[in-house]
């Protein structure tokens, strides 16, 4: 008898150790994710204000090489602390949470020491496209517009941090590719070139509140115009003379990130990254080419299904090239956007039931980065509620952005893409703000390119152009695994990624080079989309076949979306878990 209570007794002990120890290491994890959620605030000014806190709205992220230097050394010190808790004493939300952090750090310190930072310069990011900060601004009273005016006056220190990014990068070879930074002076030329009241720099204060009074508006507008004309223009001539005659001269020649040193462990790395998988860029590459020939077959079926005489290259050219495919007018084109996205809301009931509280609007791509970037892309709401989602719009040259893709552009960008996706996982309340406002690329643009695919349950595509345009988009992105690898993998150049790419997509050739630019300056991350719609037709097709009339797509998509971007393995485990609870 005595023995039983001694063993009861010990049970009991060992239970309440367990939880004692539990609690510790759950209260340890949530000062750490705190600590490290305070420190990304302090370093980075501009995600406080992409965030919508206007707290640090004066300053710039510091660019300099013993700022990223600390940053490493940080992160090294948050991995530390990391290490010392056991992940099997947490609960199962804080394990990922852990699995995920410990994985953000580590690819950071990684990329660090292969010396990614030092290539901070292409033709879509950069010092000349930060005055689109403007955009996350909300400019209510005299101190937004004072703190706006302070990032002007700092703006040429800033510059000369970049450059100094760059020339340790020629140091110790890392440059971009001379094909893609060929466009950045012209970039910087367009900037300086206008008068000082049309610099994009200057258009906060364009139209200044009548709460400010006369004199303070006059003054405010003074000392812009100062700032840009004796500080921001020519600093920013200076630092187009050293990309034009110093940095492109020592510019890489090939294509691919791989042709620099260690350039295979670079694109591994950054294979790693953005897919989330252990995925070689071999069988990536085998990835894209079967679901290329596959969707070749689809594209047919719909060229023969309009009675076009003549090959798949030709349909295309058919498509690029008649006006009954293009709007006429910058001003027509945003119209069809807007009129697009009022059909897309009242449809979202039948396939989800959680839908986000923050809403989001359309607005055009600002006209001075348009020309060199892509057909549209998203931008999420302030995590404080402040700011709407912004899905924007590319309305340069209306001639080359067809009709028929504007309905798939729509659910990828909007709803029920990214803005459905990021907004629902903002307004989780059970998540750490990093997973919250963060989150892994291979989920965020997986889902973007799967709600493409969920168009067809909401009515869209009911023409065959509008079909060939979700295909001629699923085309893309599959089109993408294969030149991404092909150049930083494979050693392509750049002609035959152009090449490939329309010999089997129905994109305009302005898109195309615009794409093949962006996979060049930015390696790996064009791989993200397909990789993650793969995995998550794959689980919605396990999920089906399993529940039979079971099956609840509401509920699969409320499940699927429950736990933020998270990485595809986790999302598998996740998912398969929840089919068998169901069974």
């Amino acid at each position: 008898m005595q023995k039983t209570l001694n063993g009861v007794l010990l049970a009991c002990l060992l239970v309440v150790a367990g939880m004692v120890r539990a609690d510790s290491a759950a209260a340890d994890f949530e000062q750490l994710l705190q600590a490290h959620w305070n420190w990304q605030l302090k370093v980075s000014p501009q995600l406080r204000t992409h965030l919508g806190d206007p707290g640090a709205n004066h300053r710039w992220d510091d660019m300099s090489l013993e700022a990223h230097a600390e940053r490493d050394a940080a992160r090294e010190r948050f991995l530390a602390r990391l290490d010392g808790i056991d992940p099997a004493a947490l609960d199962a939300q804080d394990r990922l949470s852990h699995q995920m952090l410990h994985q953000q750090l580590s690819l950071e310190r990684e990329a660090y020491a292969l010396g990614l930072h030092l290539m901070a310069v292409n033709m879509r990011s950069g010092p000349q496209h930060l005055h689109s900060l403007q955009e996350q601004i909300a400019f209510r009273g005299e101190a937004d517009y004072r703190d706006w005016l302070v990032r002007l006056q700092t703006y040429p220190e800033l510059l000369e941090q970049y450059r100094e990014l760059l020339e340790e990068g020629l140091m110790q070879e890392r440059t971009q590719a001379r094909v893609i930074m060929q466009r950045v002076p012209e970039q910087i030329r367009r900037l300086t070139s206008v008068p000082v009241e049309e610099s994009p720099f200057f258009k906060a204060f364009v139209e200044l509140p009548e709460t400010l009074t006369p004199a303070t508006r006059d003054e405010l507008r003074r000392s812009a115009r100062g700032a840009i004309e004796a500080g921001i223009n020519p600093a920013l001539g200076s630092f187009g003379d050293f990309l034009a005659n110093r940095y492109l001269q020592a510019c890489r020649d090939e294509a691919g990130v791989g042709s620099l040193p260690e350039g295979d462990a670079i694109y591994r790395h950054l294979t790693r990254r953005f897919t989330t998988t252990d995925m070689t860029p071999e069988a990536i590459h085998a990835v894209g080419e079967r679901e290329v020939a596959r969707l070749l077959k689809e594209m047919e079926a719909v060229k023969d299904e309009v009675g076009f005489e003549g090959d798949l290259q030709a349909f295309n050219d058919f498509l690029r090239t008649d006006p009954q495919f293009y709007y006429e007018t910058p001003e027509a084109l945003y119209e069809g956007y807007l009129a697009i996205s009022k059909r897309l809301d009242p449809e979202l009931v039948t396939l989800f039931g959680k839908l986000p509280r923050m809403p989001y609007g359309v607005r055009p791509i600002p006209a001075s980065i348009a020309p060199d970037t892509t057909t549209a892309y998203y931008s999420r709401p302030a995590a404080n509620g402040t700011r709407a989602g912004y899905y924007y719009v590319n309305l340069y040259r209306p001639e080359v952005r067809p009709k028929y893709e504007m309905e798939v552009l729509s659910v990828h960008e909007a709803v029920p893409g990214h803005h459905l996706q990021i907004a629902l996982a903002q307004e989780l309340d059970d998540l750490p703000m990093f997973r919250k406002l963060g989150g892994e690329t291979a989920f965020i643009e997986g889902w973007g390119l799967y709600s493409e695919r969920l168009g067809y349950d909401m009515g869209l595509y009911t023409d065959p152009y509008s079909r060939y345009g979700q295909l001629t988009y699923d085309m893309w992105r599959a089109v993408r695994l294969v030149v991404d690898t092909g150049m930083h993998h494979f050693g392509w150049s750049r002609e035959q990624a152009i090449d490939y790419f329309k010999a089997h997509a129905g994109k305009t050739e302005a898109d195309i080079v615009n794409e093949i630019d962006r996979y060049i300056g930015w390696p790996g991350q064009a791989l993200a989309y397909k990789i993650g719609q793969l995995k998550m037709l794959e689980l919605r097709a396990l999920a089906e076949r399993e529940l039979g009339e079971a099956f609840d797509i509401r509920a699969f998509h409320d499940h699927l979306l429950g736990a933020g971007a998270i990485p595809l393995n986790a999302l598998e485990s996740r998912m398969r878990e929840w089919v068998a609870q169901r069974q």
